[in-house]
């Protein structure tokens, strides 16, 4: 839960008293919900409370000590839940397949949330309030998990926010239950072709393979008992405003209009929440060694691999995708997950000099910014893709694997941003080493390179104007000081 915190010398001052952030377990969504409530209180929000599970909490990155004050990291433990592994908090610590595990343990925070609010709130209603964390939260901005938390905030008359780290084009893609009871959608078949709610040329949509997975994955229950889509739906529903991690830069005007209309509530750009450049990623002091390996490269010689920590990634996979980038012939630096991904045998000696093979952190927007870095090989989480256009203006070799994945693929595709890793459509969505290389060679070695090159540095230098992206910020901030206008 996040709350706005008193003006820095940077903000305007502020009446307003604190909104709430709540993350899904995920940090790709932990992170961008905490560079969130930063900016809210850089912005003059009177404090900002950012709810998480310990293990979580500790592994986030200090705030700056300009801000220390006014935003908080609160913790709340999950409960057991059977099957769950000891100490897991996020998705980082479970195999895929238990996921929906974490999603039963995350609502057994509704009880201890639900006294965390009534206490803000019985706090907020006393005479007094010399602490800003005292006061009476204005909003909780909640992530797509959280069914569960507006009808406790409606009690204590807190207005909820959904905060969406997806594209707009996902937004646009799935839609609201209204959109959907009026053209239902079940079948495999259904997701194939881009819903009719969207009027204007679209050509995103999923392939057979993906869209019998999102069929069976997001619109059933889980272990949970709840279906992710009702999830969203429920948010959908019940909160007064929703806010996407993007804007019309990155995504066009058409498409972001669309939601105002499509959702009938307010859905505002939160702008990409990415650091003013590369030098606001980690201290790479940690990795010394890549960065001087990257120095002896030639200029856009290499390409960055790296595929997160929520791709579904199998040890077929990591095989072929390893036969790939050895057969493309390029330079490549490959982030692995943790050491105990397999690779084949003898390949780290195979590709030695040429390329670099490491398990561990890796200051990720440094190296995309690197002047060594000519292309990422990515599944196409939503952050680190707007990280490489940003730092990097570096075309895309795509690999997703999950659906959120898939629909920014398919858009950064439609801008002539990059190439996807061809797949076995018709069968399991397998790909082969060869279909890996050719992708590479597609943007590394080949004219058409030149083309996708040319298109992500026009997105670059698009997205490279810091006064436009602070001002979609600004707007959400001052939005949210209007709050009672809009509940």
């Amino acid at each position: 839960m996040a709350a706005p915190a008193p003006a820095t010398s940077t903000s305007t001052t502020s009446t307003s008293s604190p909104p709430g952030d709540v993350p899904w377990l995920a940090f790709g969504h932990l992170i961008p919900f905490l560079e969130l409530a930063k900016r809210l209180a850089a912005r003059g929000h009177a404090a900002v409370t950012f709810l998480a599970p310990p293990r979580n909490a500790s592994r986030l990155a200090a705030l700056p000590p300009e801000l220390a004050a006014y935003v908080r990291v609160v913790s709340l433990r999950l409960p057991v839940v059977d099957g769950l592994p000891e100490g897991a908090e996020s998705t980082a610590d479970v195999p895929p397949e238990k996921v929906e595990l974490l999603k039963k343990a995350f609502d057994g925070l509704a009880a201890p949330f639900a006294a965390f609010l009534a206490d803000a709130c019985a706090a907020g209603d006393r005479e007094g309030r010399p602490d800003p964390f005292s006061r009476r939260p204005d909003w909780v901005v909640v992530d797509f998990a959280h069914g569960w938390l507006p009808p406790i905030a409606d009690e204590h008359r807190v207005p909820c926010a959904f905060f969406s780290i997806y594209s707009a084009a996902a937004l646009a893609f799935l839609g609201p239950k209204a959109a959907h009871d009026a053209h239902p959608r079940t079948e495999p078949e259904d997701f194939m072709s881009p819903p009719p709610w969207i009027t204007f040329p679209f050509t995103i949509a999923f392939r057979r393979h993906e869209a019998a997975w999102v069929a069976a994955a997001a619109y059933r229950p889980n272990a949970s008992g709840v279906s992710d889509i009702d999830r969203m739906w429920q948010l959908h529903q019940r909160c007064h405003l929703i806010v996407y991690r993007s804007c019309p830069d990155v995504e066009g005007a058409q498409l972001c209009g669309l939601l105002d209309e499509l959702y009938h509530k307010p859905v505002v750009p939160a702008g990409l929440l990415l650091p003013p450049d590369a030098a606001g990623d980690d201290d790479d002091g940690h990795r010394p060694d890549l960065m001087r390996w990257l120095d002896e490269q030639p200029a856009r010689s290499v390409v960055y691999v790296a595929l997160g920590t929520e791709a579904p990634v199998t040890a077929d996979n990591v095989r072929e995708l390893a036969l790939g980038l050895e057969l493309a012939g390029a330079r490549f630096l490959w982030a692995l997950r943790d050491a105990g991904e397999r690779l084949p045998e003898g390949y780290k000696a195979r590709v030695a000099g040429r390329s670099v093979v490491e398990a561990g952190w890796v200051p990720q927007v440094r190296v995309l910014a690197h002047a060594a870095v000519g292309a990422f090989l990515t599944p196409c989480g939503w952050g680190s893709t707007v990280e490489s256009l940003r730092f990097g203006g570096l075309p895309l070799v795509m690999l997703p694997f999950i659906a959120d994945q898939v629909l920014i693929e398919r858009a950064m595709a439609d801008r002539g941003l990059g190439v996807e890793v061809a797949r076995d459509d018709d069968g399991d969505g397998s790909f082969r080493g060869e279909d890996v290389a050719a992708a590479v060679r597609r943007v590394m070695a080949e004219e058409e390179g030149k083309v996708f090159a040319r298109s992500a540095r026009e997105m670059q230098e698009a997205l490279g104007d810091g006064e436009r992206q602070d001002r979609y910020v600004d707007e959400l901030a001052e939005r949210l000081r209007r709050r009672r206008s809009l509940s």
